[in-house]
């Protein structure tokens, strides 16, 4: 695997080392060594799949509070999403900041995140699937969220949703803290 480290500090972008042969290939994407020595904790707790319907669907931005806060790992297993991830924990030096990595089935591609990061998803196409292990299990007493379109954020979307829940969309702004 090949980690690649994004602009939020902690989170990683993760690319599979595919073995190929006339069979097509196979690839390891769970290596709770290589996790450790790029400072992921390979905790898992919760596996999650997220089926979507429509491009344009928009799911986030969610996070879990402490103390049940996840680290997640995401992947796309069929069809793609741009994945969009923003940094909550004042005491880093990219709060408020945000990064977009795009997923698909056919780039095979994984995003971690610590926590203390709100995440979302828009799909890019048709029928997109993704999968994700968490940290933690889901409580939902702990449950938060951001607005997508949040000014305090300014996240740079390819196109507006076409698919939002109403809870997704009724996210109070967000309260920067000094």
């Amino acid at each position: 695997m090949k980690f690649t480290e994004s602009r939020i500090p902690g989170a990683w972008i993760i690319d599979i080392t595919a073995i190929h042969d006339d069979r097509g290939f196979f690839a390891m994407t769970w290596l709770p060594d290589q996790f450790r020595k790029h400072g992921i904790e390979p905790a898992l707790a919760q596996c999650n799949l997220a089926f979507n319907h429509m491009r344009g669907t928009l799911r986030g931005m969610h996070f879990q509070k402490a103390p049940h806060a996840q680290a997640k790992i995401i992947r796309c297993t069929r069809g793609a999403l741009l994945d969009v991830i923003v940094d909550l924990r004042p005491e880093s030096p990219a709060y408020c900041q945000w990064e977009a990595v795009e997923l698909t089935a056919e780039n095979r591609r994984m995003l971690y995140m610590p926590e203390g990061i709100a995440h979302g998803y828009l799909t890019l196409a048709d029928e997109t699937e993704a999968y994700y292990h968490a940290s933690a299990p889901w409580d939902p007493t702990a449950e938060g969220g951001v607005r997508w379109n949040d000014p305090a954020f300014g996240i740079d979307w390819p196109s507006a949703p076409v698919v939002v829940s109403a809870k997704d969309a009724g996210w109070p702004g967000y309260q920067r803290r000094a």
